[in-house]
C-alpha cells in the first residue's frame, strides 16, 4: 500500500498570499475610515444576562484616566458591596475620577421600595449634575438599568435628558441587565453580554477579583 506524502509547505507563497490579502483589507479599511470624521459624546449601553457589563464600564474609566480625561462613576444598587474598582478608584484616583454611591444594597437586601426609590433618585440627580459639568468628559452610571427596570426612575426622563441636555462631547455609559427598549433606541452603542456558562450554577460563590 502506497503512502501519501504531504506536499512541503511553501512558506514564501503563504506569506505572499497573506500579504496580498492584508493589503486589500487595508485599502478597504482606509476607504471606510476616510468617511468617518464626525466626533460626538456617545450614549453607551452594556446589558444582557452575561458577566462583564460593569467590568467593561470600569475598563473604560481606566482608559479615561490614562488619557487624562476627567471622569465620574455613579453606582446604583450595589451601595454596600465593597468592590475592588471602588476601593481602587477612591484610594488611588480621587482627583481623576469622582465616585458616588447612591444605592444601599441590592433590592432583595434592602426590602424597602421607598428607600430604594429615594436612593435611585438621589443618584440620578447627582448623575445629571456630573454629566452637565463641563470639566467631566465621561460618566459611568453603573447598574442604572436595574433602577430603571423597577421603575425607580422614569425612563422617559432619563432618555430625554441624555438626548437633549447631555453636552455634545460627553460620553455616558449605562450598565445593568434588562435595559429598556427606549434606552436601547436612544443609545449610540449597545452591547449585550450573553450568558453561556457561569460557575454560580455549579454552586461556586462570587470570587474576589473576578466578580468584585
Amino acid at each position: 500500500m502506497s503512502e501519501h506524502k504531504k506536499e512541503p509547505i511553501d512558506e514564501a507563497a503563504l506569506n505572499q498570499a497573506h500579504n496580498n490579502k492584508m493589503r486589500k483589507i487595508k485599502v478597504a479599511r482606509d476607504k471606510l475610515m476616510a468617511t468617518k470624521h464626525e466626533e460626538k459624546g456617545l450614549i453607551i449601553v452594556h446589558t444582557g444576562a452575561g458577566k462583564g457589563k460593569s467590568s467593561s464600564g470600569f475598563g473604560m474609566i481606566m482608559r479615561c484616566i490614562a488619557h487624562k480625561m476627567p471622569c465620574a462613576v455613579v453606582q446604583f444598587i450595589k451601595g454596600t458591596w465593597r468592590t475592588g474598582e471602588r476601593d481602587f478608584l477612591e484610594k488611588q484616583f480621587q482627583k481623576e475620577c469622582i465616585f458616588i454611591v447612591s444605592g444601599e444594597g441590592f433590592t432583595w437586601e434592602t426590602q424597602d421600595r421607598e428607600r430604594d426609590i429615594a436612593a435611585a433618585r438621589a443618584g440620578w440627580s447627582k448623575a445629571k449634575e456630573l454629566i452637565l459639568d463641563p470639566n467631566i468628559k465621561f460618566v459611568l452610571l453603573d447598574e442604572i438599568n436595574i433602577a430603571l427596570r423597577y421603575d425607580y426612575l422614569d425612563i422617559d426622563e432619563v432618555v430625554e435628558f441624555l438626548l437633549h441636555e447631555k453636552p455634545p462631547m460627553t460620553h455616558v455609559v449605562l450598565t445593568g441587565r434588562n435595559a429598556k427598549d427606549e434606552l436601547i433606541e436612544a443609545a449610540d452603542l449597545v452591547t449585550e453580554m450573553t450568558l453561556i456558562k457561569h460557575p454560580f450554577r455549579d454552586g461556586i460563590k462570587a470570587q474576589i477579583g473576578i466578580e468584585f
